[in-house]
């Protein structure tokens, strides 16, 4: 059984949950291609891929995407894209059902599939949780082992560099956390500081949970020792990833856990905070991960442990291991209490009349960026020493490598993956410092070369969501209306998940991305000057194109596609607790009393009317490349694309969550019954009291 150092477990855990999220993100892509970048789809992948016209491999060491060579096989860029997601569909499956496949090389295929599909992805894949995916991918190709050549045995063993690897796993969980808490601070927004983003956040999110309206209508008080409690979590908890003691390593784990669990319960937001649970992982040791899940997911094999062995056998623990346990629980108790100590202080928590918390922000903003100054080297000195510490361990057991052959070749592994682990954290400094300017000029330039030499790979990147709080005052909307005639009748366009329908109830979606649902939302944050694709979307939709309808909820001009077009701008809000009923969970057991979810107030004009044969339309649309013509023939042929075809043919009426979902609960069969069929038999061994 592995110590509490050891993470065979962990790097178990870890592989297969990032094959399970590659399967949401290839899934929930593979539906929207037609309607996202097809030939008739609201940006064309293909003008993404305007050829040098010198050959496909000077085009592909322009863009590296595996579309350029998808004519060598019959197809088209929209086939291509399909293709690249159904084989990044199967993969993910194949590395969740058997433990062979979640190898290094696996990992390879299943990254540069997305990084290809990432390439001609546009504004629609250009969000956080995408880059996020394509730098854990990259680490995961580190992590995971190279199998090819190994024995059974030795697939599943711990390979001694496998402690670094994880730890850049960690230090980017890090960077994820505590820059998404000190960003907030860092905008000088006024509802981070007046603790009053959460008056805002349920209401204004993109695509929020049933939950979020019943979280919305909690007391302010409430409200506003949550933002407390999200700066303590995100800024001060996470630097104990990298604590020596492992209990407050265990603690700032669940306090993580805790913190994305309330997000996922009241947003939709997709497989982003599924990669930041994964990336929590790699803080654990393969015993909390024993204790964590249970006996039928994880093998367990009997060991007496040291407690037992002293009942039995009768002599008592060493008095240097009783000093370091009662130091660890004091180094515990101690940390902990500093903590809540300068919570209180800093956020000044008392209790108020009614037992309502108080809570206000005590330091100034420039304390706050004083503070940050400081902290910031430190962080980097913190996890540099960590990273040294893990490299020595792992140099360590290589020498202590029973064999010369086994030995050299550990040290040789110990020697690639440190000289990788350290040039990963040395270019991770650069996005990293973006939090504080002063830190980000003491990066040495060698260093930011570097990070600029390697960034089309997307290797690390600068995280922080919500810097700003949008909706305050009433969440915009764009509402979308066709009509025949001028005079009207005006008819909505409904979307699959975002609000419109004041009456409709809030949907669970994730860990699907209605990805044109979710650029509504920003879209309703600027104008339909910042965002050509809206306006041909509302092109698409003049000319009844199927592959746009499809991401819609529903047609309401079927077999007339309407003459005319406009968009208008609303201000949502949520509807408050019904009148009759005597609590917030009095509302919740009852949902028949919410007559309607939101209320809606217009606000201005959008996009003015608009016709398909409006030579200003077409002009500003030339404008941006979205041609009307097709510019770049293209003829697909062959079995390959009548076979990519047919598949798109049998899923394009399957809604998205549900498609989603039982491909996972295939992998899942499929995982549980290759781990049955692959168990080794053995004797049953009881738990002897005695050993």
């Amino acid at each position: 059984m592995a110590g509490h150092g050891k993470q065979i477990l962990v790097r178990r855990v870890f592989l297969w949950g990032l094959s399970a999220i590659y399967l949401f993100a290839f899934a929930s892509l593979y539906i929207q291609i037609p309607g996202l970048y097809g030939r008739n789809g609201i940006l064309p992948a293909r003008l993404a891929l305007q050829s040098g016209g010198v050959s496909t491999w000077e085009d592909f060491r322009a863009r590296p995407t595996l579309l350029w060579y998808m004519p060598n096989l019959g197809l088209d860029t929209e086939t291509g894209m399909e293709l690249l997601a159904i084989t990044g569909i199967f993969v993910s499956l194949l590395a969740m059902s058997m433990d062979s496949w979640r190898d290094s090389g696996t990992f390879v295929i299943l990254w540069y599939l997305y990084y290809s599909l990432y390439q001609v992805g546009q504004t629609f894949l250009w969000f956080q949780w995408d880059i996020l995916l394509l730098e854990m991918g990259f680490l995961a190709i580190l992590v995971a082992p190279f199998t090819m050549f190994l024995s059974r045995q030795e697939k599943a063993s711990s390979r001694h560099h496998d402690s670094i690897n994880l730890w850049l796993v960690k230090w980017l969980v890090f960077r994820l956390m505590f820059c998404s808490g000190v960003v907030k601070l860092n905008s000088e927004c006024d509802t981070w500081w007046n603790l009053t983003a959460l008056d805002w956040h349920y209401e204004s999110q993109c695509i929020p949970t049933p939950l979020a309206w019943y979280a919305h209508q909690l007391p302010k008080w409430f409200q506003r020792l949550s933002v407390v409690l999200t700066y303590v979590i995100l800024i001060v908890l996470s630097i104990l990833f990298f604590a020596p003691v492992r209990s407050l390593r265990i603690f700032s784990f669940y306090a993580q856990i805790f913190f994305q669990l309330l997000i996922i319960l009241t947003g939709n937001y997709n497989f982003f905070n599924l990669l930041a649970v994964l990336a929590c992982f790699s803080i654990l040791d393969d015993e909390h991960i024993k204790f964590i899940f249970p006996t039928w997911l994880v093998d367990r094999e009997p060991e007496p442990v040291f407690e037992e062995a002293e009942k039995s056998v009768g002599f008592a623990m060493p008095p240097c291991s009783r000093v370091k346990r009662y130091l660890r629980k004091c180094a515990f108790m101690v940390t902990i209490g500093t903590v809540a100590y300068w919570t209180l202080l800093l956020f000044d928590l008392r209790f108020s009349s009614k037992q309502i918390i108080h809570s206000k922000i005590t330091f100034s903003k420039r304390d706050f960026f004083t503070a940050i100054s400081m902290v910031t080297p430190i962080t980097i000195w913190i996890g540099l020493g960590s990273l040294c510490v893990e490299i020595v361990a792992a140099l360590i057991g290589c020498i202590l490598e029973r064999g010369i052959l086994a030995k050299i070749w550990s040290l040789l592994q110990w020697a690639v993956f440190s000289f990788a682990a350290l040039g990963m954290f040395a270019i991770s400094l650069v996005p990293y410092t973006d939090i504080d300017y002063n830190t980000q000029q003491q990066v040495w330039p060698v260093i930011k070369r570097w990070k600029q030499q390697t960034d089309f790979l997307e290797l690390v990147n600068a995280y922080g969501l919500f810097r700003r709080m949008t909706g305050v005052g009433g969440r915009p909307e764009v509402v979308v209306e066709g009509s025949h005639s001028l005079e009207g009748p005006w008819t909505e366009y409904k979307f699959l998940y975002k609000p419109g329908d004041v009456n409709r109830p809030l949907p669970v979606v994730a860990p699907h991305q209605p990805r044109v649902d979710w650029q509504m939302w920003f879209a309703a944050l600027g104008s339909y000057n910042h965002n050509p694709w809206f306006v041909h979307m509302v092109y698409r939709l003049l000319h009844g194109q199927q592959e746009v309808l499809d991401l819609l909820d529903r047609n309401p001009f079927k077999g007339d596609p309407p003459r005319y077009i406009r968009a208008s701008l609303y201000t949502y809000h949520y509807t408050k607790l019904p009148g009759n009923t005597s609590g917030l969970f009095d509302a919740y057991r009852n949902s028949k009393l919410i007559k309607s979810w939101w209320t809606r107030k217009y606000v201005d004009n959008y996009l003015p009317v608009v016709s398909k044969d409006e030579p200003t339309l077409i002009t500003w649309l030339n404008h941006f490349g979205y041609a009307t013509g097709n510019p770049w023939p293209e003829h697909p042929n062959g079995r390959l694309y009548r076979i990519v075809k047919h598949f798109r043919f049998v899923v394009r009426t399957m809604d998205p969550l549900v498609f989603i979902l039982a491909l996972l609960t295939c992998g899942m069969f499929m995982s549980i019954a290759h781990a049955s069929l692959d168990a080794p038999i053995t004797p049953n061994r009881k738990r002897d009291s005695t050993w």
